[in-house]
């Protein structure tokens, strides 16, 4: 009796290991100028309660540590917990040479977890969970440098004529966005759990940091957010209300923001997605926050995305080509020619998806502004206003 019952014992130990799952090898490949040497590595007790009271943010010494593949299963999600809290630590950038055997270390161990996250090889139980997205949150949510360049005034709002900020810490942050983004999209995440630390606040502190100068981090966060929204569905209202604050700061207070064009591209794909007849909510977004972009003196920096939002509401209800319109006309430049041309552009482009029956609402205040256009000195604006489409037939001047 007793062996039958320690045969029992030994089975359900070996289920239990069987559970664990297993852990894929690493490819990245080692700094050339920085041994780490995974010989001599502290090792890991197996005894040790799995407990995240020890992941904070620090810059103390990093404690070398085996390789996931390397240890027996039962003791990976311990390892695991020990690995994030190396990802943790904090570094000085701007001297390339400081701590540079510790960076290597906490690059490597972030590329490890990259692979074990992209694999899909591994389920991670919610602790795993929540330290990995607490390890996430103390590497990407920071004070931002100050701008380089702050927004004087310029008329032409050109991104391309500024000197282009790239972050001295991005060798890391990269591949810790790159294993945000590989956990958001994992077929295996249980979207139950992970709401419960991708919550608000944290899509928040996402938005914070589209306010980033450098382009390659603004263009990780577009994605991010991106499939967030995509995939949790109880974010997507409190998602959309988040942008347009963003979206009302800029317009009625600072003027000055480095993400609204990767904001409206998400948004761009969101307005495609909306559902007919249009919901009341987006009809005030576009009358509250998207015409009123127009207004801004640095627009010609992202007035091809906002064109494009602003055309894909005409297109799903063309009855909103009479707001659009007067509200285009509400903001027509008057002195500066080079937005001017863009409006002319934009309104073209929403003459083509317009119907008879709105046309003619806004048509005279339209002709009035046409005729203003006409006597302006620009050549552009000018060559623009010779041939002017919409559906019912072609405005000709």
């Amino acid at each position: 009796m007793f062996n039958k019952i320690r045969k029992r014992g030994h089975r359900k130990a070996s289920k239990s290991e069987g559970a664990e799952p297993p852990i894929p090898t690493t490819n990245s490949s080692p700094n050339p100028d920085v041994t780490v040497n995974h010989a001599s590595v502290t090792a890991v007790n197996p005894s040790q309660p799995l407990t995240l009271a020890g992941l904070t943010h620090n810059s103390g010494g990093i404690e070398v540590l085996p390789l996931l593949k390397e240890v027996p299963l039962l003791d990976r999600h311990v390892l695991f917990i020990k690995k994030l809290q190396i990802c943790c630590n904090s570094f000085d950038f701007t001297d390339t040479l400081k701590n540079a055997r510790e960076k290597e270390i906490k690059r490597q161990t972030l590329s490890e977890l990259v692979d074990l996250v992209q694999s899909g090889s591994c389920k991670m139980n919610e602790i795993m969970q929540e330290g990995l997205v607490k390890m996430i949150s103390i590497n990407i949510f920071r004070c931002l440098p100050p701008a380089l360049h702050e927004n004087k005034g310029a008329e032409s709002g050109d991104p391309d004529e500024d000197e282009m900020y790239l972050d001295p810490s991005w060798p890391h942050l990269q591949i810790v966005y790159e294993l945000l983004l590989r956990y958001v999209v994992s077929p295996d995440m249980d979207t139950k759990i992970a709401k419960r630390y991708l919550d608000h606040s944290f899509v928040l502190k996402l938005l914070d940091l589209f306010d980033s100068e450098d382009p390659r981090e603004r263009e990780y966060l577009k994605t991010i957010l991106h499939r967030i929204y995509g995939k949790f569905m109880v974010h997507r209202p409190f998602i959309r209300k988040a942008i347009n604050d963003v979206f009302y700061r800029f317009i009625f207070e600072t003027e000055r923001h480095s993400g609204i064009c990767e904001l409206l591209e998400i948004l761009g794909s969101i307005i495609n997605g909306f559902a007919l007849p249009m919901k009341e909510e987006h009809k005030l977004f576009l009358v509250r926050a998207l015409i009123p972009l127009h207004k801004t003196k640095c627009v010609a920096s992202y007035h091809q995305q906002l064109s494009y939002c602003i055309t894909q509401f005409v297109e799903k209800d063309y009855r909103l080509a009479d707001i659009v319109i007067k509200g285009l006309l509400k903001y027509w430049p008057v002195t500066n020619c080079g937005k001017e041309v863009l409006f002319l552009g934009e309104l073209e482009e929403i003459l083509e998806a317009t119907q008879s029956e709105e046309f003619q609402r806004c048509m005279v205040p339209l002709f009035r502004q046409i005729a203003r256009s006409i006597n302006s000195s620009h050549f552009q604006a000018h060559c623009r206003l010779l041939n002017v489409p919409f559906s019912g037939g072609t405005m000709s001047t």
